[in-house]
């Protein structure tokens, strides 16, 4: 391994940038994907019209449809040297699985055609995955149907056809992300449409938009593969800080290393043939981090293509001898990596619903989403922080300038100050005069363009900046559905909350509508003024705040995820039909599975690593210090020590953490092993996050110091000065 690092170090100065055939124009945006203009020319009006009534309204297709949709696909898919076809879909344990079968069949006469019909299209099954068995468990391992999901168009990926899925069980139970977000996203339309209503009779539908912002560290491939604990874990599980880290913030904006800079421009390229909108790159705070970002899209559309990017990333990233990480705290010391979900809504008309007006009307409709937006948050902030957590993101939240475990939204001094004036409007109808002194100098004055100044506080979980939501506690790697499922459906369920009380007031009390909106907006904001934060967090009044209020609190995963089983989160998938309490209750046992997995490999292989490379590494050093020692005390007999006293001081400190790392790392197994005799998984989950994940600390504690002793030329392990600065 000690060859192996320094060899990749002398390679680095002959390693060159990959050239690629760069071709960026606009006419090369969506050359890969079957989409609109693409139908029009293949299919006839009748079908392409039907295609696109059943994507809006969720209605099945004819066979006769579906066939002539798939024979569309096959003969555009040929044309672009597609030579196998898939169902992409998201299932709960991976990024996204896919089963490639060829066009090619066999005739009556042995003869090989290509085809391809509606059944094809519309559905296929994996048969690779086990049989079901019965029972809660067992539903999500069974096999299942991915069925074509028409809101996102089919793209050619390589050589294969990809047509996006839903994954579901042989009784309709959701596998995957996608099912449980295209039914939030209906249930949020269906909500939000009704708000609408209220101010423009004309809007017929509403849609959720996200922007996300992907970001990751890239490092050389070569170093890497010094490295197994990043091959096996994403993450480098020990390595002393460098004495140069994010100290001279000259990284963040800067110049783009050139290898790096052909990797970004050739992913930019493939994402615009895919028609993923990617806009802006740039270098992040953090040594070797960087950020690629689009242009918002329709949610369901922005998720399927932000796992289409991460795909990218590794794939392009080996050909350019790189190596990606997209694991939210690779290394310890530094800036980890999110992924900020920034999310709107939309309606029909164009007008986005959390963006001020001109008008005191259009003004009061933004105030009913952005208030309902915040109260539903307020409800559930144990929601958000059980669909933003995991083994991975938790080291990340907390630290180095990432927002904390706990949740808290910024909305700025401008809004701040708007609720406050309404929070003080009188209760009951209102007068004339109260009406144009309220719409007039409170609700009219909304400014146009509302001050985006959350750079005051980068660390806030949930920022409101300008005309969207930011959530910033999603991780990395995460797939960002989980989240605004959870999103859509809180926000949903508050919107008809909403309806039901202006509705009562206008029926019950004779109000005209416009005075039932502002006293329910009014009453609302004592629900959520608790979880308004303008300060810095991690600042005094942060603590302050957190003593004084009881929010919600997680230090581990199982505490967070534990969430999905109150009553109240159940009630609310279940209520809207977006997850019954089944599939709820298997995303639990998934997350809680995907963390006990997460802590099992990364204890394993930090135990392989101590015995394999870092004790004998230490020893071999401190055999050539105590030969060292031994040659004094050839020359100065007795009083060797008097000229021996550094070498001295290193063979013991040598020996303390070599023994502190012998004794951990026995530990550490001893206890994983008693903790996997427990049956409840729930009971061993919180073993692994209470007993077994400290030992990863104390145990790298001594592996970086060893790395300060021994000699440079020795240590095995590519360092961190060399993973962070050397590309």
């Amino acid at each position: 391994m000690t060859n192996l690092r320094l060899g990749s170090i002398s390679k680095l100065s002959q390693t060159q940038a990959v050239s690629f055939s760069a071709d960026q124009s606009s006419q090369n945006f969506r050359s890969h994907v079957f989409c609109e203009h693409k139908m029009r020319r293949y299919l006839t009006q009748e079908a392409y019209d039907r295609i696109q009534k059943a994507a809006i309204k969720g209605i099945p297709l004819s066979s006769n449809i579906a066939d002539q949709m798939a024979s569309a696909l096959k003969a555009w898919a040929i044309s672009m040297n597609a030579t196998h076809y898939t169902h992409w879909f998201q299932p709960l344990t991976g990024i996204t699985a896919e089963k490639h079968d060829t066009f090619h069949e066999l005739t009556d006469s042995g003869q090989m055609l290509e085809v391809f019909d509606g059944k094809k299209l519309v559905q296929n099954l994996p048969e690779d995955l086990p049989t079901a068995k019965g029972g809660e468990r067992n539903t999500f391992e069974a096999r299942g149907f991915a069925a074509w999901d028409l809101k996102s168009p089919p793209f050619i990926y390589g050589h294969t056809l990809c047509i996006p899925a839903v994954f579901v069980s042989y009784t309709g139970a959701a596998l995957d992300y996608k099912t449980p977000l295209l039914k939030s996203i209906r249930a949020l339309d269906q909500a939000a449409t009704s708000i609408c209503r209220y101010f423009d009779k004309n809007v017929s539908s509403v849609e959720a938009t996200l922007g996300w912002e992907q970001e990751y560290f890239i490092v050389d491939r070569q170093l890497a593969l010094t490295r197994p604990d990043i091959l096996l874990t994403g993450r480098t599980l020990m390595g002393h800080e460098p004495a140069r880290g994010e100290h001279i913030d000259g990284h963040y904006f800067s110049g783009i290393p050139n290898r790096v800079l052909r990797f970004m421009h050739e992913l930019e390229q493939e994402c615009h043939q895919l028609g993923i909108p990617v806009k802006t790159h740039h270098n992040e705070l953090a040594p070797h981090q960087f950020e690629l970002t689009p242009i918002f899209e329709e949610a369901n559309l922005a998720v399927d293509h932000n796992i289409l990017v991460m795909d990218l990333m590794n794939r392009l990233a080996e050909k350019h001898q790189l190596q990606i990480l997209l694991h939210e705290k690779p290394f310890k010391g530094i800036n980890g990596s999110g992924k900020h979900c920034n999310w709107s809504l939309t309606n029909s008309e164009g007008m986005n619903l959390l963006s001020p007006g001109k008008n005191p009307m259009q003004n009061l409709q933004f105030l009913s989403f952005f208030i309902n937006t915040l109260v539903a948050v307020s409800k559930h902030t144990g929601l958000l922080r059980a669909a933003t957590s995991s083994g991975s993101n938790d080291l990340r939240l907390g630290t180095e300038e990432a927002p904390p475990k706990v949740l808290s939204v910024f909305i700025g001094q401008q809004l701040t100050h708007v609720l406050e004036e309404l929070e003080h409007v009188s209760k009951g109808k209102l007068s004339p005069a109260e009406k144009t002194e309220l719409k007039l100098n409170l609700i009219g004055k909304i400014p146009e363009k509302l001050l985006d100044n959350t750079d005051l506080n980068r660390t806030a979980p949930l920022a409101f900046t300008g005309n969207k939501f930011e959530l910033r506690t999603v991780g990395a790697q995460a797939n960002c559905a989980q989240s605004i499922t959870a999103l859509n459906a809180m926000v949903a369920q508050q919107l008809i909350d909403f309806k039901d009380a202006v509705d009562r007031l206008v029926e019950e009390e004779d109000m005209k509508k416009d005075d039932a909106i502002f006293n329910v907006l009014r009453d609302q904001i004592k629900d959520f003024r608790d979880i308004l934060f303008e300060g810095e967090i991690y600042s005094a009044s942060w603590k302050e705040k957190l003593q004084k209020h009881q929010w919600f609190q997680a230090n581990d995963v199982p505490d967070a995820v534990g969430v999905l089983r109150d009553s109240a989160v159940v009630d609310l998938f279940d209520k809207l039909e977006v997850l019954n309490p089944q599939e709820l209750e298997v995303r639990y046992e998934i997350r809680i599975q995907a963390f006990l997995n997460r802590v099992r490999v990364e204890s394993r292989t930090l135990g392989d690593l101590i015995r394999n490379h870092i004790i004998p590494t230490a020893l071999k050093y401190q055999s050539v210090v105590v030969s060292n020692v031994g040659g004094f005390k050839t020359i100065y007999g007795d009083n060797f020590q008097e000229h021996a006293q550094e070498q001295m001081e290193i063979i013991e400190r040598l020996s303390r953490h070599i023994s502190a790392l012998h004794s951990g790392t026995r530990e550490m197994i001893e206890t994983r092993k008693k903790a996997d005799t427990i049956n409840d998984q729930t009971k061993r989950a919180k073993v692994y996050a209470q007993e077994v994940v400290p030992f990863l600390e104390e145990i790298r504690y001594h592996c970086d110091k060893l790395e300060l002793l021994v000699e440079d030329n020795l240590w095995p392990l590519a360092k961190y000065r060399e993973l962070l600065f050397l590309i």
